[in-house]
């Protein structure tokens, strides 16, 4: 029997509007106040080469980072995995590092393929972890993701401070739209293909989450699957933290909020969760815009304060039931 609060028919179209107001509010809210209805030439010049890009990687962030951690839930059966907690985002911060030392006046795109396969190699490396720990304790898997993240993260540490890189790699790490200009975001186009990908086989991302042999009794390979899932999470993520920066819990939190809502079914919770995540990371980066106006607050830093104050409350929650 369903539960009456996951009938949310006009879910979609609330989440629409609210996206629409904040879309609307993140170009008019800045330093330079801008004339909506009547704007000037360094308005729109203002508008397309700043505030435009900046919405539109705000957008396609917060939607692939709350798809990667709804597919790395789902296949792992755990609610507490994502690419934070699985290490991903460390692996890719140690791909950036490795592109720094030896491809260093390469492009961006260069550094984005190191972080991929930097990151693919971390999240095969986590899944083989798990096929290899009988006890499935819900709490281990995640915690498995995060000490060996920290190990990647040390390690990128120590080499970063060997090399003089610390500055650089903190730079690049820090989660941040202010630098994002016409010119310097278009990489994040790179990840749709893989969204739309994700979204054509959520139905096929359920059934490997429901383990390898009720896959193979209804003729799905489960490997491959779950290969596919891998290789989508690691592009999303090395893109994402490449040209913005780290996001962290993120893709976490927003999964198991829509989870909440609308049950575990992939395909009819992934464009709500991809919704929020938007909603979510637009609402988080006008709020530290607008906290010590007119300095700025880092998006990392919103998404860390207001993240953790949600997924306690839904921690606590969830003790209560």
């Amino acid at each position: 029997m369903e539960k009456p609060y996951t009938n949310h028919k006009n879910m979609k179209l609330i989440l629409f509007g609210i996206l629409f107001i904040q879309c609307i509010l993140s170009i008019l809210v800045g330093v330079k106040n801008i004339s909506f209805l009547h704007p000037s030439f360094e308005d729109m010049e203002i508008i397309f080469i700043s505030r435009f890009p900046r919405l539109v990687s705000i957008l396609v962030a917060g939607c692939s980072l709350s798809m990667t951690g709804l597919i790395m839930q789902t296949i792992t059966k755990n609610k507490f995995v994502s690419p934070t907690t699985a290490g991903t985002a460390d692996w890719a911060r140690l791909g950036i590092l490795i592109a720094m030392l030896f491809f260093g006046n390469s492009s961006t795109m260069v550094k984005m393929l190191v972080a991929f396969v930097s990151c693919m190699f971390g999240s095969f490396l986590f899944i083989r972890l798990l096929s290899k720990i009988r006890i499935r304790n819900g709490i281990l898997i995640p915690l498995i993701g995060l000490m060996m993240g920290n190990v990647v993260e040390a390690a990128s540490t120590f080499f970063a401070y060997r090399f003089d890189l610390i500055q650089n790699m903190s730079s690049w790490m820090q989660g941040s739209f202010s630098l994002i200009l016409k010119g310097r975001y278009e990489l994040l186009y790179v990840g749709i293909p893989f969204l739309i990908l994700g979204y054509l086989y959520a139905d096929k991302f359920t059934i490997a989450g429901m383990g390898k042999d009720f896959s193979m009794n209804l003729g799905l390979n489960h490997e491959q699957i779950v290969n596919l899932g891998l290789v989508l999470v690691s592009v999303i993520t090395s893109v994402v933290t490449v040209t913005v920066g780290g996001l962290p819990f993120l893709d976490l939190i927003i999964p198991n909020i829509m989870s909440m809502i609308k049950g575990d079914n992939l395909k009819n919770s992934l464009l709500d969760t991809a919704l929020l995540g938007a909603n979510f990371i637009l609402f988080c980066d006008i709020l530290g815009r607008v906290l010590i106006y007119p300095y700025e607050i880092p998006i990392g830093m919103m998404i860390s304060v207001t993240g953790s104050a949600v997924f306690l409350i839904m921690v606590l929650k969830g003790a209560k039931k």
